[in-house]
């Protein structure tokens, strides 16, 4: 039972990622955001259990990943598209899934490395409760920036960086 319970949190923060896009696509965005915190919490908590209990494996790995991409890449991303990026046009909606990309490659990255102190490349947890933040500046920064952040925070991901594990 105890080697599940880091699956078991890895599917709640899944859950809070999948509800953060339909609450999205209903323009509750206040409502997605604390969707995609609560889908922090427990990307947080899943490997807390893995590492206590000593359970971590490729499963649970690959798992997680693809958790974050949901909860981390498609989520926050189209938020902000929703929120802000639809102004833009195309450019809004080839930012969006640029994003999503990048997320996605950098996650096959991590996939594919060992390396137990650092991570190379900004974590797509963090790149996603970033651009989630993010949110709560809209109708405050001009509309421009947004654009500026989700590329920044697109290339931080795929970037070489050493970013220290916590």
């Amino acid at each position: 039972m105890k080697s599940q319970l880091a699956n078991f949190f890895t599917i709640i923060n899944l859950s809070c990622g999948v509800f953060a896009i339909l609450f999205t696509l209903q323009g509750e965005l206040r409502v997605s955001l604390l969707f995609i915190t609560i889908a922090a919490v427990f990307d947080r908590l899943d490997g807390a259990a893995a590492r206590k209990f000593d359970c971590s494996s490729d499963f649970g790995k690959q798992l997680d990943s693809l958790t974050d991409i949901i909860s981390f890449g498609v989520a926050p991303a189209l938020m902000i598209y929703h929120a802000i990026l639809f102004d833009f046009g195309y450019a809004g909606a080839l930012f969006t899934v640029f994003y999503i990309a990048c997320g996605a490659i950098r996650l096959a990255r991590f996939n594919i490395t060992e390396n137990h102190n650092s991570f190379i490349g900004l974590p797509i947890t963090a790149a996603g409760c970033i651009l989630t933040l993010l949110y709560l500046a809209v109708g405050y920064w001009p509309d421009y920036t947004f654009m500026f952040a989700i590329l920044i925070l697109s290339f931080l991901m795929v970037s070489t960086i050493r970013v220290r594990k916590m």
